[in-house]
């Protein structure tokens, strides 16, 4: 499930040219997750959606049973922006923060471990908020010179304030 190896790279130190290539997908993979994040963030439709696979899965039901709620798997990058945006835009603010990442590249597939923090205010009540901090297990695919997430896990480590008044659209 999550990326627990014992070192971070797969290739062989002395290759100077695969160290490159793999330090390359590695900040490409990272960069899947930070457009997810920022796109959030910002609103910003294309941003968010440049993250994900046409056929992505994002399901954050592991998080979401936590307290309570049983929201469906989204599946498919249309649908996953609409949702999350529509269910945002004009009344939560967001930021994201990622930290602790754990990369595996296989090819032209990796896996991605991170941990996500993500503060979520109603705009027209500031005072209700929710804190997450959740455990992301990712599946990617190569797409050129970049990568896409194809499937997202979303479990939650912890919480503070009220998610359920958050994530009610």
């Amino acid at each position: 499930m999550y990326v627990t190896d014992t070192h971070a790279l797969a290739v062989d130190a002395d290759d100077g040219e695969a160290v490159v290539r793999e330090l390359r997908d590695r900040a490409e993979i990272l960069d899947a997750l930070y457009r997810l994040g920022l796109g959030q963030d910002l609103k910003d439709r294309e941003l968010f959606g440049s993250a994900l696979t046409p056929d992505a899965e994002l399901d954050f039901r592991p998080a979401a049973a936590k307290w309570g709620a049983q929201p469906p798997l989204m599946a498919g990058r249309d649908t996953i922006v609409t949702m999350i945006l529509d269910m945002f835009v004009g009344r939560v603010d967001t930021t994201h923060q990622v930290t602790n990442p754990r990369v595996v590249v296989d090819g032209d597939t990796a896996r991605l471990t991170a941990l996500v923090e993500a503060q979520h205010l109603l705009i027209a009540d500031r005072s209700t908020f929710a804190l997450l901090k959740n455990r992301y297990d990712v599946d990617l695919v190569r797409d050129g010179d970049r990568w896409l997430i194809r499937r997202l896990r979303v479990d939650n480590a912890w919480f503070t304030g009220d998610p359920g008044a958050i994530f009610a659209a």
